[in-house]
């Protein structure tokens, strides 16, 4: 199998690789030898005006960034991170290792065979480098950039989670933009010589990527052997993670657009330590992503299901176990990835099972959602109607997948300007408020992407749901939100008095009921369902099992849901019962 998949990687390769480096040799016979008239190829143009505008300072910062593009510094870091990703994790990262080198050792090679084939004099300027004997055409130090840091911006939007995702994407990025620009104002290359670094880098990016981390062959590979295991292949009765009648003690639900076979493998090769040595495993589909099979492990009564994929996969599994016996254990492969975040799980697949399978188990509360044109489900971690909603109704899946959460960026934008809705609010049995907000969400847990804990008392296990209501007036009211969520300090006051203006409005209730003056984006954990203009959610505590580590500490049921609320003190009075709950914890 593993020479099939060399042989299969090295066709996706050479061919690619081969028509590329001919491209790049074209392109550079037609600038040193271009149809009469088109332009003079001696001519220095950028390069002889930038170094008409050099200074000591910006000389200074070239000489890094040229550095930064040169043989030994990325020779170096090259061969720092193929370590640390072969030799630095458990999971030993080779087809990311294979990715990046081959594409700093590719792009090498098509620069060799572009300085034997064309010939180009380096910009007629005082040039601040030496110059090596080879031709000008194209800039090795830019493409040599380009393929690394480039490829390290690759796999931090892969790999990284958190808030350090897009800065070091950035950050990464910009590398080889920098490096280009230096070698030009260093008087080392013409502008077609960077830009043609640049895009060989691009190139030899993009072929390594279909070589090793697209993942469809991994897929197949996948579906294949889903269709054995799932026909009920699951090894004889007495084999060790077998139950006595012959069935699984271990259930495998996975989203195969976002777990490819290495995951897979790295999941099995867990629970085997665990002692499920023969999982059943099976695919999500549209039309099944993945209650089905959970509610054929509760009925059979099988101990364990394991949900991988994103929110969808693990609210459709919650769901099906909801009020049985079958814990659920949380491997996070998607892009938000709630419950696993809120439930102190690793954002690796291979540790947050082992992880959460070495916890042991405890129960955590789900929430029964309805409304307008919704069939009653269970959410697990968020439910939303407005801007949330319209955000993740405009977010593509391909989007989300490549990019992560930064795929919500331009839909945020967009939907800034959304009309704000007039929301009635019922919480349990109390008299209604009436509030105009550009979103409602109602969480059973509280931390988001980053740690951002939008919900700040929200806990997964606490008998209560809680609602927020987002409502900023003007951009001035735009900012002080992103600044409150940012530190922290969105927050009830402890006292439960008012604020007047703040974006943020908190309440907490075990039944919480939403009417909205027009049908409006809809989400429930992540997943846009069909708009509408009511939207219920009822707690049910303790109905489902999870393997996950215990709180730091156990919360307290009150007898009576709370209400804090950030708007006018007569709308306080109303929302807070006589029974009150801090709202200012410690999460």
């Amino acid at each position: 199998m593993t020479t099939t998949r060399a042989v299969t990687a090295g066709r996706r390769i050479a061919l690619p690789l081969l028509a590329q480096a001919v491209l790049v040799v074209l392109v550079g016979l037609l600038i040193t030898h271009p149809p009469h008239g088109w332009w003079d190829p001696a001519a220095d143009g950028l390069t002889g005006r930038l170094a008409e505008l050099r200074t000591p300072a910006a000389t200074r910062a070239s000489a890094w960034f040229s550095l930064a593009g040169s043989t030994g510094a990325v020779v170096a870091v090259t061969i720092l991170t193929v370590a640390v990703l072969l030799l630095g994790s458990r999971l030993r990262r080779w087809r990311e290792a294979a990715f990046l080198s081959g594409a700093v050792s590719a792009q090498a090679l098509v620069f060799l065979l572009a300085t034997v084939c064309v010939e180009r004099a380096r910009p007629d300027v005082v040039r601040l480098d030496a110059s090596p004997p080879t031709s000008s055409f194209p800039s090795g130090h830019t493409g040599a950039a380009m393929a690394l840091y480039g490829g390290l911006a690759v796999l931090a939007a892969l790999r990284v989670t958190g808030r350090w995702r897009v800065p070091l994407c950035v950050l990464a990025g910009l590398v080889p933009l920098l490096v280009g620009a230096s070698r030009m104002y260093r008087g080392m290359h013409h502008p077609g010589d960077v830009l043609t670094g640049l895009l060989n880098g691009a190139g030899v990016l993009w072929i390594m990527w279909r070589a090793f981390l697209d993942g469809r062959e991994e897929r197949a590979g996948t579906a294949a052997a889903h269709a054995s295991t799932t026909s009920g292949a699951t090894g004889p009765a007495g084999d060790p993670g077998v139950a006595p009648d012959g069935r699984p003690t271990a259930v495998v639900v996975h989203q195969p657009q976002l777990v490819d076979r290495r995951t897979l493998d790295e999941i099995c090769r867990v629970l085997a330590r665990h002692g499920h040595h023969r999982p059943r495993i099976v695919a999500t589909s549209a039309e099944d992503p993945g209650r089905g099979a959970a509610a054929r492990a509760a009925a059979e009564g099988v101990p364990l299901v394991v949900a991988c994929g994103g929110d969808g996969t693990v609210t459709a599994c919650a769901g099906a176990l909801a009020g049985s016996a079958t814990a659920l254990a949380v491997v996070p492969c998607g892009t938000g990835n709630l419950l696993a975040r809120n439930l102190r799980l690793p954002s690796d697949p291979g540790r947050a099972l082992d992880t959460a399978l070495a916890a042991g188990t405890r129960r955590i509360d789900l929430a029964r959602a309805e409304g307008d044109g919704l069939d009653t489900t269970h959410v697990s971690a968020m439910a939303g109607i407005g801007l949330d909603a319209a955000i993740m109704a405009d977010t593509g899946r391909t989007a989300k997948r490549r990019l992560g959460w930064p795929a919500y960026l331009l839909p945020v934008a967009r939907h800034l300007g959304d009309r704000r809705m007039a929301v009635t609010v019922t919480l349990d049995d109390r008299p209604p408020l009436h509030r105009h907000a550009d979103m409602a969400l109602v969480g059973n847990v509280g931390a988001l992407q980053g740690g951002v804990r939008l919900l700040p008392d929200a806990e997964p296990d606490d008998g209560l749901l809680d609602l927020v209501l987002l409502h900023p007036r003007g951009p001035g009211g735009w900012l002080a939100a992103v600044a409150q969520l940012a530190t922290g300090r969105h927050r009830a006051p402890h006292d439960g008095s008012p604020r007047t203006g703040a974006p943020f409005e908190h309440f907490r209730a075990r039944r919480i009921a939403l009417h909205l003056d027009a049908d409006r984006p809809r989400e429930l954990d992540g997943e846009p369902v069909t708009p509408g203009h009511t939207l219920t959610l009822t707690v049910e505590p303790g109905a489902l099992l999870v393997h996950a580590p215990q709180p730091a500490r156990r919360p307290t049921v009150p007898d009576a849901p709370t209400a804090t609320a950030d708007a006018t003190a007569t709308a306080d009075a109303v929302a807070r019962p006589a029974v009150a709950v801090p709202t200012e914890r410690n999460g």
